[in-house]
């Protein structure tokens, strides 16, 4: 349910709609817009008695939800969630960009590939310091020391940080170095990681399960929205599908989709979604022609050696160069 207030309603309004919310048994989530300020009430396990929000000053209407995702859905906000990563717009008119390895190998390749990836105007560096891996005996990533490099990265180039939380055991260590908490694919629908990120004051980037189909991507952020996380950012980076000429089938449908279906932002991964490296490009271009928020792309100095995911890598002279396509395609549709 949204109850929509007027704009001459007072923040002394606003928190008693709130407090009778609460008093009812129910989450309430105050968002205020440019233009009004609605409340998102969520929890309810019956028919809630409208009549006693509406009779409360300064309430102007009240909107029943059909989605099973609420918090997540443009019924609850219609305006788009641009989120703010220290400094960095993720959303409205803004494109970001996120690059760097698959996984933190060491000091000297990460500052290689940081400096590479600044100058070409990254926004955010990514980097596995934590890996899930389909083998038990493949590396499994340098835990605490890479997300130590990961900081000296963000110290000495000003990039923002983004890096995976494989599990709730981990998550806490992971948020207190870094910027955007990733969840990734396999952990999707692990709604005790998810609910433990929602309780997180920091960005998380929800990548969609490789099987998952669009409503229950936004319904996993709903389980990080429902926690009082609002800084949630969507990512596609391909599904499982019969096709053999690539890793998986990057779904850009799904781009449009969750643009008229969620406020939130979303971004591409054009590396995982397709698993070589020649389409990368080609993808990344598609991606922001389709409405995307910004890219998530895997860069390497040396992919023929890198310990993860080199197959699927860009070299910094490709990423120079999807920097400036994605720019021309960017200015196209109004996008910075």
């Amino acid at each position: 349910m949204l109850v929509v207030m007027y704009k001459t309603a007072t923040e002394d309004d606003v928190a008693a709609v709130c407090k009778l919310i609460e008093e009812m048994g129910l989450n309430s989530h105050p968002m205020p817009g440019a233009i009004r300020t609605a409340i998102g009430a969520t929890g309810n396990k019956s028919r809630v008695d409208a009549d006693r929000i509406m009779a409360q000053s300064g309430v102007k209407e009240i909107i029943h939800v059909t989605k099973p995702y609420k918090l997540v859905s443009r019924e609850f906000y219609p305006e788009d969630s641009v989120i703010d990563v220290g400094g960095v717009p993720v959303g409205g008119p803004n494109l970001v960009t996120i690059a760097g390895p698959c996984a933190v190998e060491s000091y000297d390749q990460c500052m290689i590939i940081a400096e590479a990836v600044a100058k070409a105007g990254a926004h955010m560096f990514r980097g596995g310091a934590y890996k899930p891996r389909t083998s038990p005996y493949s590396f499994q990533g340098l835990r605490e020391e890479g997300l130590k490099i990961l900081s000296q990265v963000r110290d000495k180039f000003g990039l923002k940080i983004v890096t995976e939380a494989v599990d709730t055991e981990v998550l806490e260590v992971v948020a207190d170095y870094a910027d955007v908490i990733q969840i990734g694919a396999r952990n999707m629908q692990n709604f005790s990681l998810l609910r433990k990120a929602g309780r997180q004051d920091k960005a998380v980037l929800l990548k969609r399960g490789m099987s998952a189909t669009v409503e229950e991507f936004l319904m996993a952020a709903e389980y990080i929205m429902s926690e009082g996380n609002r800084k949630v950012i969507l990512c596609e980076r391909g599904v499982r599908t019969f096709a053999d000429h690539t890793r998986n089938t990057l779904d850009l449908s799904a781009v449009p989709f969750c643009k008229r279906t969620s406020h939130l932002p979303i971004v591409v991964d054009p590396s995982h979604g397709t698993g070589r490296k020649d389409k990368v490009l080609p993808l990344s271009r598609a991606g922001i022609a389709a409405g995307a928020d910004g890219l998530i792309v895997e860069v390497h100095h040396d992919p023929a050696n890198a310990m993860s995911d080199g197959p699927q890598s860009i070299t910094p002279e490709m990423f120079e160069k999807l920097m400036g396509e994605t720019a021309a395609i960017g200015a196209v549709l109004g996008r910075k």
